[in-house]
């Protein structure tokens, strides 16, 4: 093998070890000195320039010097990548007290939710489930609401098909629940619920419930009052005033409207942007069962009676803790959220 082989075999060799190359400072260097050192391969064919013949220096000549730019290219190339390697790897300082990670927090509706809830267990309620997908018997015929009622409008309620709705309220589980108990019952039925409505800021396409129902024999309306009075002083505070309204539902009879005094002015009213000058704060519906509706689940209208109440969950939210749009309560604001971490 003459020496022009010899180069072109070493030639060969660098880009084969080029390409393999870990990009790292004393990679790099070690690279270099092979080639491009004192003592390296380049080096050592331009000290034996002396034994090529007179017609072929020429020739050998401009075979090294292509040989030795290009090790120096690539030297250079190398050097540039290490840097930009380098400059992309974030610096950081082991030394350095750790950084607490951000803690998640409960949301404001599960604290509302789950607040009721313990005030009413307390009283020795029980907690039903129901599916929230629901047929049109339970979630109006069987609660005594009569065929041309506007809540069984297509407007008003989300239909999956002629007899199957999406659930406008929790009260079927009332209903399921008398089909499968007997009196006496005590039970709280919380769940999420649909209505067809135009989001604004009181008003969303979906929320919460949590109802409650008493059947006993001999249940009175002062019984139903003096459970929500209960209930308001336990959750609104012991200042707060209650009131009762004249309301209807088609599923109880006598039916009333419960307001609370506005806790934001005292129950003054004036210009307090939170009850509207009226100085009271509308928070749930509730009555006497209905018999129509005892009849439809069993249950004989002539040896009991009973009470229920519902309310929406996001309104005592958006009261208690001052939030003036329901959407905000949907969304996913980290700002927002943050403000509930110590509740």
């Amino acid at each position: 093998m003459d020496i022009f082989d010899e180069v072109k075999d070493s030639i060969d060799q660098f880009h084969q070890e080029l390409s393999e190359l870990d990009v790292e400072e004393r990679a790099i260097e070690d690279f270099r000195i092979k080639y491009l050192g004192k003592n390296g391969i380049i080096s050592n064919y331009f000290n034996k320039f002396g034994q090529i013949p007179n017609d072929k220096k020429k020739e050998f000549g401009k075979l090294m010097n292509s040989f030795k730019n290009e090790a120096n290219q690539a030297i250079e190339s190398l050097h540039q990548k290490l840097n930009e390697k380098q400059t992309k790897q974030e610096f950081f300082d082991y030394t350095l007290p750790g950084v607490k990670p951000v803690e998640g927090s409960i949301h404001p509706l599960s604290k509302t939710m789950d607040d009721i809830a313990s005030i009413f267990q307390d009283m020795g309620f029980s907690t039903e489930l129901g599916p929230e997908i629901e047929t049109d018997y339970y979630n109006f015929q069987a609660l005594n609401f009569p065929e041309n009622h506007p809540a069984r409008d297509a407007q008003d309620t989300f239909f999956v098909d002629d007899k199957v709705v999406l659930r406008t309220h929790t009260s079927p589980i009332q209903v399921r629940t008398m089909e499968k108990q007997k009196p006496p019952i005590r039970i709280l039925a919380p769940g999420r619920t649909f209505r067809n409505e135009a989001i604004d800021a009181s008003h969303y396409c979906t929320f919460h419930q949590i109802e409650g129902l008493y059947i006993d024999e001999d249940v009175t309306f002062s019984e139903l009052k003096t459970t929500l009075y209960l209930f308001v002083k336990k959750y609104f505070g012991e200042d707060v005033a209650l009131r009762f309204r004249p309301s209807f539902f088609p599923f109880t009879e006598p039916s009333a409207e419960v307001d609370i005094s506005c806790f934001k002015c005292g129950g003054i009213g004036d210009d307090c942007s939170l009850c509207k000058g009226s100085g009271w704060l509308e928070i749930l519906g509730c009555g006497m069962v209905d018999p129509n509706v005892f009849k439809s689940s069993g249950i004989d209208p002539e040896k009991y009676t009973g009470y229920a109440f519902g309310m929406g969950i996001e309104r005592i939210a958006m009261l208690k803790y001052g939030i003036d749009d329901i959407r905000l309560l949907y969304g996913s604001d980290k700002r927002f959220l943050q403000q509930f971490k110590q509740l």
